[in-house]
């Protein structure tokens, strides 16, 4: 039995083109996507435009073709994942000047120095050599969720981290052939730029990242272990279609766990890997001062469904 579309559809892309007066194009492109209905992120700069938006199938699929109109996009790639409803509560198009941002003296243009692109297929292959060292290219957070297999964990919170982190922590597999991914592709365009910059030679970066892999029906994300990251309400999606790998670790019993949650104190909002068992002990908090706190969000939740129950008995005795 054919399974029915789900009504809505979460669009991830990225695009490295010159644009010209980058604020403007920010500020007409929202008016646009808010006219249109869609929730989401854009990011614009003079270097391009990265975004990640939800809608309706209707409403995504005229975004789509809309952009593909204008010759500046018209070979964009958009990464499509069905969804039940928006992964977003807002429209944002925000202007910057970097669309990941490394803030070295000389800018990296992808379109120019980038690392050789793989197809899922291909990384996949190459993944199983023993000649290849594997660099995730994305933060210590999205990495403890869920990662390709062997790949060596980054110590960063930022990308801005990256260049340091590399000098410091990387030279010594300047011999090796170097497989680097990301979510959606975009930071590996810069990363593996980076990495020919600092002399290594063997450089190459997984097309279309984790979320086109985990789509491809030959490799089915095969390798990719856990949950795959995601900066929307969704917060994790999953990747691998063959076996089903927990690696992440509750943050306060540190068992097995892949769902993360931001911290009840509204003033920290750390996001951090709890079970569910967990959530109810600690409060969905941090630490003993964010469970303490005034304002904390999972208490007042439970006072507030505790009256909401209160009140609904009470109804419910005077209709009895």
């Amino acid at each position: 039995m054919e399974q029915q579309q789900k009504p809505y559809r979460v669009l991830l892309y990225y695009k490295y083109v010159p644009i010209e007066d980058h604020e403007q194009f920010a500020q007409e492109h929202l008016t646009f996507c808010k006219e249109l209905g869609l929730k989401g992120r854009i990011l614009v700069a003079p270097e391009g435009i990265n975004g990640t938006v939800s809608g309706t199938v209707e409403q995504t699929q005229i975004y789509m073709d809309t952009m593909h109109q204008d010759s500046r996009f018209a070979d964009m790639v958009f990464k499509i994942d069905e969804a039940d409803g928006h992964a977003f509560k807002k429209m944002f198009v925000r202007p910057r000047n970097e669309l990941v941002t490394f803030r070295l003296p000389e800018d990296i243009n992808p379109n120019e120095l980038s690392g050789k692109r793989l197809s899922p297929k291909e990384f996949y292959e190459m993944l199983q050599r023993e000649d290849v060292v594997v660099l995730d290219g994305r933060n210590t957070y999205e990495y403890d969720i869920g990662h390709f297999r062997g790949a060596i964990r980054p110590d960063v919170e930022s990308f801005r981290e990256f260049p340091e982190w590399i000098k410091e922590n990387f030279q010594q597999f300047k011999d090796k052939k170097v497989l680097t991914y990301c979510t959606g592709g975009i930071r590996c365009e810069k990363l593996t730029g980076l990495l020919l910059k600092e002399g290594f030679q063997d450089v190459y970066q997984l097309h279309g990242g984790i979320v086109t892999y985990g789509k491809d029906p030959e490799v089915k994300g095969h390798l990719f272990d856990g949950k795959c990251y995601v900066f929307d309400e969704r917060i994790s999606v999953p990747i691998n279609q063959v076996e089903d790998v927990v690696v992440g670790k509750c943050y306060h019993c540190g068992k097995p766990e892949d769902r993360y949650v931001n911290c009840a104190n509204p003033e920290c909002n750390l996001q951090h890997i709890c079970c569910e068992e967990c959530e109810k002990t600690y409060k969905r908090s941090c630490s003993q001062e964010c469970r303490e706190h005034k304002r904390n969000r999972y208490v007042l939740e439970q006072e507030a469904n505790q009256a909401t129950a209160k009140e609904e008995r009470q109804v419910s005795k005077v209709g009895s």
